[in-house]
């Protein structure tokens, strides 16, 4: 059954046939019998070779693929986009020191530079077993809600573990992690394995955690696009969302509402790995803090809590009444990330592309990984009126139990995650020299991410594992092109 096509399943009899989309699966109930529908290669559509639109990278590819800014530029952005380039690349360093506009780091910081975790505006990757984290932080809390719905912190260390500390002050912890190999197979009785991680936090530097608290990895995404996912309406949004599952699909997005400090309501939530951040601009002042203890407009005031003494003590990289970060640079990194461009497709024709384009929306992937949306009204006039193909919805969906952290954020419980834009992730492994993908980087590669997959993706995860050896490779070979 060589690139045949077809998609096989081990059912039985009684097997019943289940319609997604355009596409038949047979959904089976117990036995032995073998069963083939065949499924046709997709087509190409007009344009999704350039899934940003006008504003697609064109020109750089290989390590390059995510430093390009967006193609129609205009002019008044260049010098903001190359300004914020130099401030998300720069070290910032202790205050106070000769630099004055890149002084206050910390007291307590995971990275010295924004630049740090996202390489090459890249993705992170996890540590190996009992190593340092780099590209990939602990968030910490209670499994409960404060105001606006927004996680409880731990008491002492707040709702992020630093791992380094200014000079004559004691770091939190170190965030560490383990692994066990677990086993599986396929359907066609391919035996694969993945890696479970387990958490832990050594060298604790303020005593013990508060009694239930919960470890939340989260592993830094691709910088690509994120003009363009702002600028996704958000009657979209609620369109595609079905908390209700009125479709019987068995897929229930829902929007995260969160709290805008700035417009001081509660919003749809966009960006990070719970839809917990609203805007590119908070979602960016809120890494100044919570990565390198840089205050800013949006949040001014040091994450230190009342045990951490010596953190509150310490000097600041700004006058009093103002910020390290000022409004200035804040919009220039803001700038900046929100017109890194996604790269242009390759290989999108190919015949084995194709058909694993038609089995990524047979088997039921597309239903939370929607491929294209036209973008609305932004301030940002290069990401307006534009045909874009991230391939998600910006939803929270139930992944089950295995993915879950435990953590509650906003109207996100544990066990929720965003639908992660999906464009640019086959050029990872070239600009970032690994493939590591989920929100703590547990799966290596596309085949292992969707075999995590549970909950409202238990259909879709079911309908790959029952895919012969060949269309599985077609279907991770599409992801891999986008």
């Amino acid at each position: 059954m060589k690139n045949s096509g077809v998609v096989t399943r081990r059912g039985l009899a009684g097997a019943s046939v289940k319609w997604l989309g355009a596409w038949v699966i047979l959904v089976s109930a117990a036995g032995c019998s073998e069963s083939e529908v065949p499924v046709e290669a997709a087509a190409v559509e007009p344009g999704e070779w350039l899934p940003g639109g006008d504003t697609t990278n064109t020109l750089l590819s290989g390590t390059n693929a995510f430093i390009r800014p967006v193609e129609n530029i205009t002019e008044a952005h260049q010098p903001l986009f190359y300004s914020g380039n130099s401030f998300f690349n720069q070290a910032w360093v202790e205050a106070p020191a000769s630099t004055g506009n890149r002084d206050g780091l910390g007291p307590f910081f995971n990275a010295r530079s924004c630049s740090a975790c996202h390489f090459k505006d890249g993705r992170g990757a996890p540590p190996e077993a009992g190593a340092e984290f780099e590209g990939m932080l602990l968030r910490v809390g209670l499994p409960e809600r404060v105001e606006h719905g927004a996680p409880r912190p731990d008491p002492v260390y707040g709702d992020q573990i630093q791992p380094f500390a200014l000079p004559g002050l004691t770091a939190e912890g170190l965030p560490r992690v383990d692994y066990e190999e677990i086993s599986g197979t396929y359907d066609d009785g391919e035996p694969y394995t993945l890696l479970k991680p387990g958490y832990r936090i050594d060298a604790l530097g303020f005593g013990p955690l508060a009694e239930g608290a919960v470890l939340s990895p989260r592993v830094a995404p691709i910088m690509v696009g994120l003009g363009l996912l702002e600028a996704i309406p958000e009657s979209r949004l609620a369109a595609l969302a079905d908390p209700d599952d009125r479709d019987g699909d068995g897929v229930r997005g829902r929007i995260n509402r969160v709290w805008d400090a700035e417009a001081t309501a509660l919003v749809a939530g966009r960006f990070g790995w719970k839809a917990e951040q609203p805007t590119v601009r908070q979602q960016v002042a809120g890494a100044f803090l919570g990565d390198m203890g840089l205050t800013t407009p949006i949040f001014g005031e040091q994450a230190c809590t009342e045990a951490q003494t010596e953190c509150a003590a310490q000097p600041t990289g700004a006058e009093p009444g103002a910020f390290e970060v000022d409004a200035h640079t804040l919009e220039r990194v803001a700038v900046y990330s929100s017109l890194v461009a996604v790269p242009a497709r390759e290989g999108f024709a190919d015949e084995n592309v194709l058909r694993g384009k038609a089995l990524f929306s047979a088997v039921g992937c597309a239903a939370c990984h929607v491929p294209s949306h036209v973008t609305g009204e932004h301030a940002l006039p290069e990401v307006v009126g534009q045909t874009i193909w991230p391939y998600t919805d910006l939803l929270l969906h139930d992944l089950g139990d295995d993915l879950s952290d435990g953590r509650p954020s906003f109207e996100a419980e544990g066990v929720d995650w965003r639908t992660p834009p999906l464009w640019g992730l086959g050029r990872v492994p070239t600009v970032n020299r690994h493939n590591r993908l989920l929100h703590d980087g547990r799966a290596r590669g596309v085949a292992e991410a969707i075999l995590w997959h549970g909950g409202e993706a238990s259909t879709a995860r079911a309908g790959f594992v029952a895919l012969s050896a060949t269309q599985r490779a077609d279907l991770v070979r599409f992801v891999e092109s986008l």
